[in-house]
C-alpha cells in the first residue's frame, strides 16, 4: 500500500439553507461562505463529513479561473499478461497484480482489467507531477465481457475503491471494507460510467479519462 502526504482540498457542503467550503488540510477543518471559487480554489462538492463519512463520488467539482488543470487521453489496461491470446480480455490482466493471470475467487476480468487501468493511470499522472490524490473528475467507458448481457459495473467499482475514496473523511483511516488498498486516497472526484458497444483496443473492457489539478 503506498501513501501520499496530506494536501489541501476544498469541500463543498450544505448547511442549513446554505453552502459551505470546508478547508481540510492536515486534518484541520476551517469553514466560509461559499461564492463563486477563489482563483485556485478546487472545491468538491460532497456533503459533510459527519454525515456522509463514505461518499462513492463527489456530485461536483468547481474550479477557479486560475487553477492548473490536466486531462489525461482515455487510458486502458496494458497487454501484460504473456499467456493468454491476444485480443482476449485476460491478456490485459497484469501478472504483478494477479500471479501468474490467475484470478482468485469473486474477482471477475472487468475488476482486474479496472486495477491495470488505474494503475497505468497513476503512472500517467506521475509523469506530470501529478498524484492519485489530485484527481477531480474521471469518465469511465465499460464494455460487457463476451457473453454478459450488460457491462460489469460491480467489477469495475471494486476496482475504483481500491485507488480512490477508500478513507473514511472522519477518522482519516482506510476503510476496512476496502483493504489491502493500492493506494490510501480520500480524494472522491465526480464521475461518470457509461456503457459502449465496443472499445478501441481488442479486449480491453475499460477506458478511462481522467481530470487533474495541480495543488495551488
Amino acid at each position: 500500500m503506498s501513501q501520499h502526504p496530506t494536501r489541501r482540498r476544498l469541500l463543498a457542503v450544505t448547511v442549513g439553507t446554505g453552502l459551505t467550503t470546508l478547508a481540510v488540510t492536515g486534518g484541520a477543518i476551517a469553514a466560509s461562505r461559499i461564492g463563486q471559487p477563489r482563483p485556485r480554489e478546487i472545491r468538491y462538492n460532497l456533503a459533510p463529513a459527519a454525515q456522509a463519512p463514505d461518499p462513492f463520488i463527489a456530485s461536483g467539482v468547481a474550479f477557479g479561473s486560475q487553477a492548473s488543470i490536466y486531462f489525461s487521453s482515455g487510458i486502458g489496461p496494458s497487454a501484460l499478461n504473456a499467456g493468454a491470446p491476444a485480443g482476449t480480455p485476460e491478456r490485459y490482466i497484469d501478472p504483478a497484480q494477479y500471479p501468474g493471470g490467475k484470478l482468485p475467487a469473486g474477482v471477475t476480468v472487468t475488476q482486474a482489467q479496472g486495477m491495470n487501468a488505474m494503475a497505468r493511470i497513476r503512472e500517467n499522472l506521475e509523469s506530470q507531477g501529478l498524484t492519485l490524490t489530485d484527481i477531480t473528475s474521471m469518465r469511465i467507458y465499460l464494455q460487457a465481457p463476451p457473453g454478459a448481457a450488460r457491462a460489469d459495473y460491480d467489477g469495475w467499482n471494486r476496482a475504483y475503491r481500491k485507488w480512490m475514496a477508500n478513507v473514511d473523511r472522519v477518522s482519516g483511516e482506510v476503510i476496512a471494507a476496502y483493504q489491502p488498498v493500492e493506494f490510501a486516497n480520500a480524494t472522491r472526484p465526480s464521475r461518470t460510467n457509461l456503457e459502449v458497444a465496443t472499445l478501441p483496443v481488442a479486449g480491453w473492457l475499460v477506458e478511462i479519462e481522467a481530470v487533474a489539478a495541480y495543488p495551488g
